[in-house]
């Protein structure tokens, strides 16, 4: 891009709001990433007092909508671009979205959710800065019909402060929409939504036989930083990038950012871009897993108005001692309604749950294990702590390989007055504002796990 054009986009990235991380977008030592919810026209209402008035009924409408919505995409021109809500049964709008991102040097994968909902994700990515390795489509299957997208690549060119020839350049991306929270019921659903999707890159990094590589995780989450869900992917390591390129801790959830106002007129923080370094130990996913589960069996509890005391005497049930059963515990899972029905845990799930409380496998669990395991559970199982070892043991040693990961060099939310926790009454283009990050890469050491 020549002087000339850069200070175009630069001017109307002001005119829009996004000044701020223009010259950012420019340096050609980095690389941007954009997440949206763009508000599928089958879901826009256009009249409050008619719900079947939607936006998909009138082709002048949803065509202008989108069209505004390409021109600041194209004119913001981030490297990656994750867009959720994508109307992908309308073959003219997915005609025009490819062709105008096609042209502008983006490749792009589209994924319709399952069960011909309509909507669905896209994912494009520049081919100025990413060769494009694999293209995987997780499809979950449940009663959300929700999918994920994740992409494998590797950085075009080597950036000048990472060139080496044993340096992996190569990165995971992940573009998801969780689902809707509408009732309690559901939070079980998308906690396992975001468990299959890390359990996904997982098994995909050790069937590529890879080494630890950045992860970024983007899209609509439907959960605030109060949820489960931030909870259970800040164990894992992975950070959220707008909160850390303005440095506000887990904490500040009441006072900062939203970036949705919702079909019952809420308004929360919902989109994230979530960045895992290769560098970053990584708890068991299971044992994470397990204890956002009792998080939220804990929360249930105290909502309850039940003590630490009480929980206990409810999960004995009718046991004859002063212990736990697994009938009991199943029985108290089943009352707060967290098994049961299509929307809980599996029978699976049910047993792993009670497999990690169960520490000894005596098959009864007494109140310091309650405590120890399901009230406060701060542990980590034996083999967690092994893993810990062996990372302790390869940062002592200088055993380590070198990789490439990103430090968070800017991020901004538009429109602007989102960043101050208002929604903008002339904001038109979606019910959800949009994140751009912008990442510097870094070489940084990290352990080798495939030989």
């Amino acid at each position: 891009m020549g002087r000339k054009n850069r200070g175009i986009m630069k001017g109307r990235l002001s005119k829009i709001g996004s000044y701020a991380i223009a010259s950012s977008i420019a340096d050609p030592s980095s690389i941007s990433c954009t997440t949206f919810n763009i508000l599928a026209p089958i879901y826009n209402r256009l009249d409050k007092d008619d719900q079947s008035c939607r936006e998909s009924d009138f082709r002048a409408y949803w065509l202008n909508r989108n069209q505004r919505i390409l021109d600041w995409l194209l004119c913001e021109r981030s490297s990656i671009i994750c867009l959720q809500e994508f109307w992908v049964g309308n073959e003219e709008l997915v005609n025009m979205y490819e062709r105008r991102l096609g042209d502008a040097g983006y490749i792009n994968f589209k994924l319709a959710r399952t069960n011909n909902r309509g909507d669905g994700l896209l994912t494009s990515v520049h081919k100025d800065y990413f060769r494009v390795l694999n293209h995987r489509e997780l499809l979950f299957n449940d009663i959300g019909d929700r999918v994920a997208q994740l992409l494998h690549v590797d950085l075009v060119a080597p950036f000048s402060q990472c060139q080496s020839n044993n340096v992996r350049q190569e990165i995971l991306i992940v573009n998801t929409h969780l689902l809707f929270p509408h009732d309690s019921t559901l939070c079980i659903i998308r906690l396992d939504q975001v468990y299959k999707i890390l359990q996904y890159v997982e098994s995909y990094q050790k069937e590529k036989k890879l080494n630890p590589l950045p992860i970024i995780l983007c899209g609509d989450w439907n959960g605030s930083k109060r949820g489960h869900v931030y909870k259970f992917l800040r164990s894992q390591g992975f950070v959220s990038s707008y909160d850390t390129a303005h440095q506000y801790a887990d904490a500040d959830a009441q006072k900062v950012w939203i970036s949705h106002r919702n079909h019952r007129g809420n308004i929360c923080g919902v989109d994230f871009i979530w960045l895992l370094n290769p560098n970053r130990y990584r708890k068991l996913l299971k044992t994470s897993w397990s204890k956002a589960v009792f998080g939220m069996f804990k929360y249930l509890l105290r909502r309850a108005s039940l003590t630490e005391h009480d929980a206990f005497a409810f999960l004995k049930a009718d046991s004859n001692g002063d212990y736990i059963t697994y009938a009991g515990f199943c029985e108290a899972l089943r009352q707060l309604n967290l098994i049961g029905h299509s929307h809980g845990l599996s029978v699976e799930g049910a047993h792993d749950l009670w497999v990690q409380a169960d520490i000894d496998g005596n098959g009864v669990i007494d109140y310091k294990k309650f405590q120890q395991r399901i009230w406060n559970p701060t542990w980590s199982d034996q083999r967690d702590e092994i893993s810990n070892e062996v990372w302790e043991d390869n940062v002592v040693d200088n055993n380590m390989g070198q990789a490439i990961g990103f430090s968070v060099k800017n991020a901004v939310l538009f429109p602007t007055e989102v960043e101050k926790g208002t929604w903008p009454e002339d904001f038109s283009l979606s019910d959800h504002a949009r994140l751009t990050v912008v990442f510097s890469p870094v070489r940084m050491p990290c352990p080798s796990l495939v030989s």
